[in-house]
Formats: structure tokens, C-alpha cells, sequence
């Protein structure tokens, strides 16, 4: 029974009676077409990969319960739920709309066409919102004030503070709003995404008697800067007071209207498409930059996907806007607390509150690689290959090994390929040191990176005028790979010294994620890597490589090749397992190949963060698979691929994960560890992520994520990591993970087969 009570859970959270009753008011669906959407739902083999992505932020907000947080890190889980939903919005829901608005047939995984998918989506959107509003409202506004801050009203303010806040405005708020009107001599303004609005509804001081007359009746926006701080602070006593700053806005807001009345006025945040395409150009160092350009620029004006207002707005407006942004009730949104959560970053960031974050630990040196070896770098690292687990090692023996390059003198040449930079990157300062010095330097910068488009244009132009060899992407794909080769002559030989990995070169986002990266000079590696880089820069058809798996050429084949292995030596009797993590798991084809291994009986743990379309734990399709989830202090970026092989395991770092976009659209690279340590240290790292039993969710086949519990002895991966031994990498295997316990299972299987 424990399946189906699963299910009918899963089914309530996502078509729940309120729900249901909302969504027939704004569009009547009839109980049989409604059972049929359910049964499509359950039926499916495989899972929405949107409602999935859902349900990872969900884990995100889950985070805010945790009892241990103080509450800065609960605001910070709080304010990352939302920067989330943000860029699902611009992007997947965005990408919806091109199909809905272009009148193009999608079909989702959960078997749902467009329109009705949309509708699903957007519900599961608002029970979200919902939840997330109550949990700020009821459980952690109560505990402000204790921990010496409160968030106010403009009434809550005594006299002094409220005539400190409007002379801020007066003096810096009100010369930089513009009213916008819109009638019939004025066009609809462009008002921007992600920035607060207030739409304003006002009359003439005739027509005002007369609240039935529309004729002079004009709708105006103002737009609030984001440049303005998301609250005004004050000091009282032991506590630091946060004013929004739209409500010092709407407490001034006659002054922006003179001898008008002031009908209404409605706070507002819209949300636009991003989700654009590129037509390709042969021209790849002009026409294509500027399209890129121009694309950024359309951002500002695309289709309107969500709308987050104030309870009770005007129906006036609301009508106006619903016309004119071609929206339904669907993708507005009713907000009774803060209209943006973002703007919870302000507050943890107060400098009086800069001690109260969780302490982070002091990276700890690789294993076989400590601090005087890294002062050697070059000489080190012909002695042995080195595995980074950041970041509990930090990222200082790749800037290391980048800013020695950049200044040795017997240093050639540098290549490596770029995706996302630091701000203040020290990779291109090190670049430009490098081209100072005479060296022959050539970066893939990646310009289609979303989001990432306009920092990566500049720092690339910035070093094409320095006089680096760079190389905006490849048409058609995105270079997502991450890989440098340094080339250095060392008495009469040329030695390669090569660096791959699951991340960034980005120094920033190497402290908040988790990511694993091989420091080595093998000559396999640099010659793979070598002979990569002519395939991307130049017109070269690549020899196999004896390590490097890529794509869009081979990755997926060769991963499919791996797992029918397993299921080859599963049918044959032998020993066989796979355990892979990834952060997204959505490719059908090698889902596929999964379900037909599992049927095999090969036994296979998955650690997928976010996204994962593969439904674990059917009875004739994935009752030999496991999922599991992490989500805690870290973001679990790392991808790893572990394969048994018979008993003599192969194991592979990867840039990619498990999806249509890693396989076809990108240029990926899956590269096999061979150095018999750094295996092991990879064996440990999927052993441990799969003991964890603070920060991880298991997947049940309904959709449904359960929490892990601990009794009395936690395992959490993100403090244990620091501390890890040799004995520890020695003795680490995942055979005891391949032989599934039966206890606890016997009655889910039992219910499988009754459903």
C-alpha cells in the first residue's frame, strides 16, 4: 500500500482539491478529462522534467526548517528559492510560451500537451508560492526581532524615522522616478523584469465624484530604480529597523501626481522569456556577437511569462494588463508579504550581521598534494596526478598553476575554455600577464553562456585587444567543457601540464559548490586534450581519444555502451553496478538504457540533485534503481560516472550531466581517471554521498522526495569531507551498494505488484 499511498500523496500536491477548485473558476475541466490527465501522470515511465525541477526547489526551501540554521542562513535558502523561480521562469516557462504562443505541438514527459501542461505547471507554481509565503509569514517573521532586526511598515515608524524616510525621498528617491502615463496619446511604456512597479490609477478631481465614469480615468507606472536599495535601514536601539522601499514610495506618491486623485496604486514584479535562439553565423567574430548583443537588448521586452502582485489590485488595471501581456489568471501571482524574496540578500549582508552566517571552514589541502608541494607546482605535478574536491580543497592549485604559467618564462602556451568567470576573475589577469610576456595564449569563450552573455563578451573583447588568440564558441553548440592545456619547454622536451573538471574557472562559485577537477601531466590526457582543442579551433576530424569522451560526437553512445556492459555481465552472472551523479538526469534514451539494465538485474544508484526524469523503484522497469537527492550548505555540482565492470571499476570525472542538451547542443567532455588514487578518492567521493543522511531526499516512483532521517549519528558529506584519511581512500569500494538490502522494501515491491 505504501506505492499508492504514494501516489495519491504525490497527486494532491500537484492536483489537490483547492486547487482543483481554482483552476475549474478559471477554466472548467471536466472530472473525465481530469482522471485522464491524472492517469497519464501515473502511467508515464517517466517523470515532467519541469515538475521535477519543482520539486528540487521545493528541497531548496526545505531547507529553511532545518533546526540547526540560524535564521540568516534560513533567509538565505529563502532568497535562493527565489532567485531559482526567477530563472525557471525566464527560461523553462519562457520556453513553454515559444511553443504556446508559435503554436507548436510539445509534448511533456508526463504524456500532457502544451496548453494542459501549462496550466499544471503554473498551479504547482502557485501552491509554491503559497507555502513559501506562509513559512516567512508564520515561521520565521516571529523570530526577527530576537535575532535583532525587523522588517516594518511606514505606520510602524515613530515621527523622527518617518521624517528621516521621506526626506530620503525627497532629496534622493523622487528625482529619480519617472510616471509613465498610458491613454490614448501615450503607448504602452516598456516596464522591466525583476524590477518592482507600481501601477497607478488615477482620476481628474471632477470625475472623481462619480467613481462609475471612466473617461478620465488614466493608468501610469512607476518604475523603481534598481539601483535604489530594496530597504531603507534604520537603527533603533539593539535593532536594525528595514523599511521596503516601495512603501516610502507609496507613502510620497502624491507628490509624483499633482491636482489628480489617486484611485489606486499596486506593487507588481513582472518575470519576460528569455529563452532565445541564434541564428548561426559563418561570421562567427562579427555577426554573431552582435546578434548575442541584440538578443540581450530583446530580453528587455519579451513575452511576459509571470506576474507577482499585492492582494486586492485593481480589476481596472488588471483587465488593462491581462490584454495587453496576452496572460490569464495562470501567471499572476497574489503576494501578501515581500513581493520579491531576493531582496532578503540585503539583510543578511548588513554589516551588523556579517558574524552570524554559518563559519565556513578553511579549505584543506588535496591528499597527495599539500601547500610546499603547490609552491613547486610544475615539478610536483610531473611526480604524480592530483585530484581537487572543491571545495574542500580550494581552488588556489589551478590559479597557482595559471599564474605561474602566465609568468614563467619557459611557459609556451596556454589554452582553456571558459563558461562562466569570476567577477574580477584572477584567470584573466593571469591571461593578460601571459600575453604581456610574450605567450601564446587562446581562450574558448563560451558567449552563449545565459546570463552570463554581456561579462563574457567583455572579458573576452578585453582580451582579444590584448592580443589572446579567443574564439567566441562553436556555432550551433555551447562549449560547456571544462579543460586547460599549458605547454612548457623544459631543456630539450616540451612538457604539457593539463587540468579537467566538473566546473568553472570561476575562484567564486569554487567555495559554494561542489565540484571535482584532475591536475596531471599523463601524456594520454595532454594529447586528448591537444588534439581537442584543434578539433574546436580549427577544421580537424579527431582521432579517438584514449580518455576524453565529448559530445555532441560520442558521449551518449559511449555511456550507453557502459551501461549495457553492466547489463551484459548482470545476464552472464557477474558481478555488475553502476552508480553515477549527476545534477540533472533527463535523457530518454539512456534512461532507457537504465530501465533495461535494471531489468537485467544490475543493481544502480543515482545521486541527481535537481532535475531527474527517471522513475526509480516500478516493479518490470526500475525495480533495481535508486534515487537519491542532496541539497544542504553546498551545491552539489560534481558529476561522476561508476561503472563495475567486472570487478575492476571504471571511473570517469564529467562536465556533463545526464541530458539532451549535454549529449547534442554542447561540446562536453567525460574524462576516465586511471591513476589508481584518484579512483579511489572517486569511489570514496560516491560512497559517501551515498551514506549521507543529513542533506539527502530519496525518490519515490510516485514523483515524491522523502527526507532522510539519522537517529544519533549524522553523516553529513559537507563537514565530513574536510576530514578525510588515506586508510579512508584506501579501503573505499561501493560492492557493499550493489547488493541492495531487502528489508523495507519486501512490502513496497508486494504493493508494486498488487498495483
Amino acid at each position: 500500500m505504501s506505492e499508492i499511498k504514494g501516489i495519491l500523496k504525490y497527486l494532491k500536491s500537484i492536483l489537490n482539491p483547492e486547487k482543483i477548485t481554482e483552476v475549474k473558476i478559471l477554466d472548467p475541466v471536466s472530472p473525465s478529462r481530469l482522471d485522464k490527465q491524472m492517469e497519464s501522470i501515473v502511467k508515464s515511465p517517466l517523470l515532467s522534467r519541469d515538475l521535477s525541477w519543482l520539486t528540487f526547489n521545493q528541497r531548496v526551501l526545505d531547507q529553511v526548517k532545518r533546526p540547526e540554521l540560524s535564521i540568516f542562513e534560513k533567509l538565505k535558502f529563502m532568497a535562493i528559492t527565489a532567485s531559482n523561480l526567477d530563472e525557471f521562469f525566464t527560461v523553462r516557462v519562457g520556453s513553454l510560451y515559444n511553443y504556446i504562443d508559435y503554436g507548436k505541438k510539445r509534448v511533456d514527459y508526463s504524456g500532457l500537451l502544451e496548453n494542459q501542461f501549462r496550466k499544471k505547471l503554473l498551479t504547482e507554481i502557485n501552491a509554491f508560492f503559497e507555502e513559501r509565503n506562509k513559512i516567512f509569514r508564520e515561521d520565521l517573521f516571529p523570530q526577527f526581532r530576537a535575532n535583532g532586526f525587523s522588517i516594518v511598515e511606514f505606520d510602524d515608524l515613530d515621527k523622527s524615522q518617518k521624517r528621516e524616510a521621506s526626506d530620503f525621498f525627497d532629496q534622493t528617491v523622487f528625482p529619480m522616478l519617472t510616471p509613465m502615463v498610458y491613454d490614448q496619446t501615450h503607448a504602452f511604456p516598456v516596464l522591466l523584469a525583476k524590477n518592482l512597479i507600481l501601477g497607478v490609477v488615477t482620476r481628474s478631481k471632477k470625475s472623481f465624484v462619480n467613481s462609475e465614469d471612466e473617461s478620465n480615468r488614466k493608468l501610469s507606472f512607476i518604475q523603481i530604480p534598481s539601483n535604489l536599495p530594496r530597504f531603507y535601514a534604520f537603527e533603533q536601539d539593539d535593532l536594525i529597523v528595514f523599511l521596503p522601499i516601495e512603501r516610502i514610495i507609496m507613502q510620497n506618491v502624491q507628490k509624483l501626481y499633482r491636482n489628480v486623485k489617486i484611485e489606486s496604486v499596486d506593487l507588481f514584479r513582472i518575470l519576460r522569456n528569455a529563452d532565445f535562439t541564434l541564428e548561426e553565423s559563418d561570421d562567427m567574430e562579427a555577426d554573431f556577437v552582435d546578434e548575442i548583443k541584440q538578443k540581450i537588448k530583446e530580453r528587455k521586452v519579451g513575452r511576459l511569462v509571470s506576474m507577482v502582485i499585492e492582494d486586492e489590485p485593481s480589476d481596472w488595471m488588471m483587465r488593462i494588463l491581462k490584454k495587453k501581456w496576452e496572460i490569464d489568471d495562470y501567471n499572476i501571482f497574489v503576494n501578501k508579504e515581500l513581493i520579491d524574496y531576493t531582496r532578503l540578500w540585503q539583510i543578511i549582508k548588513h554589516p551588523e550581521f556579517k558574524d552570524e552566517m554559518t563559519p565556513v571552514r578553511s579549505a584543506v589541502p588535496p591528499l597527495n598534494f599539500d601547500r610546499e608541494k603547490q609552491q613547486h607546482i610544475f615539478k610536483s605535478l610531473k611526480e604524480q596526478d592530483v585530484l581537487l574536491h572543491h571545495p574542500f580543497n580550494n581552488f588556489e592549485p589551478v590559479l597557482q598553476l595559471i599564474e605561474q604559467a602566465a609568468e614563467d618564462p619557459q611557459v609556451l602556451s596556454i589554452k582553456l575554455t571558459i563558461y562562466r568567470l569570476a567577477e574580477n576573475s584572477r584567470i584573466t589577469e593571469a591571461l593578460l600577464r601571459a600575453v604581456e610576456k610574450g605567450k601564446h595564449v587562446s581562450a574558448l569563450f563560451e558567449i552563449k553562456a545565459r546570463f552570463d552573455e554581456e561579462n563574457n563578451i567583455k572579458e573576452a573583447e578585453k582580451l582579444q585587444k590584448a592580443g589572446c588568440f579567443v574564439i567566441y564558441g562553436i556555432g550551433g553548440v555551447k562549449t560547456h567543457t571544462k579543460l586547460m592545456l599549458i605547454v612548457r619547454k623544459e631543456g630539450d622536451k616540451v612538457v604539457q601540464y593539463a587540468h579537467m573538471a566538473s566546473g568553472n574557472y570561476n575562484e567564486d562559485t569554487a567555495k559554494l559548490y561542489t565540484d571535482i577537477g584532475i591536475l596531471t601531466t599523463k601524456p594520454g590526457y595532454t594529447k586528448d586534450i591537444s588534439e581537442f582543442f584543434n578539433v574546436i579551433t580549427g577544421h580537424s576530424e579527431p582521432q579517438n581519444y584514449q580518455y576524453l569522451i565529448t559530445s555532441p560526437r560520442d558521449m551518449r553512445a559511449s555511456v550507453i555502451e557502459l551501461i549495457r556492459n553492466e547489463a551484459a555481465n548482470a545476464k552472464a552472472g557477474k558481478p555488475s553496478g553502476i552508480c553515477i551523479k549527476v545534477n540533472s538526469l533527463e535523457d530518454k534514451e539512456t534512461i532507457e538504457e537504465l530501465y533495461e539494465a535494471s531489468k537485467a538485474g544490475v543493481k544502480i544508484e543515482l545521486i541527481v540533485r535537481g532535475i531527474c526524469c527517471l522513475r526509480p523503484g516500478r516493479v518490470g522497469l526500475s525495480e533495481n534503481i535508486r534515487v537519491r537527492s542532496l541539497v544542504g550548505h553546498y551545491l552539489e555540482h560534481s558529476r561522476i560516472f561508476y561503472f563495475h565492470n567486472g570487478g575492476s571499476p571504471k571511473v570517469y570525472g564529467s562536465s556533463a550531466d545526464i541530458m539532451v542538451r549535454s549529449f547534442d547542443r554542447r561540446i562536453e567532455s567525460i574524462f576516465e581517471i586511471v591513476d589508481d588514487f584518484l579512483k579511489k578518492q572517486m569511489i570514496l567521493i560516491l560512497r559517501y554521498n551515498l551514506l549521507d543522511n543529513v542533506n539527502a531526499y530519496e525518490l519515490h516512483q510516485s514523483g515524491e522526495y522523502e527526507k532522510l532521517s539519522f537517529d544519533n549519528k549524522p553523516f553529513d558529506i559537507h563537514k565530513v569531507f574536510f576530514d578525510v584519511k588515506d586508510t579512508e581512500v584506501a579501503e573505499a569500494t561501493l560492492d557493499d551498494f550493489f547488493e541492495f538490502q531487502e528489508a523495507g522494501r519486501e512490502e513496497e515491491e508486494a504493493s508494486n505488484r498488487n498495483a
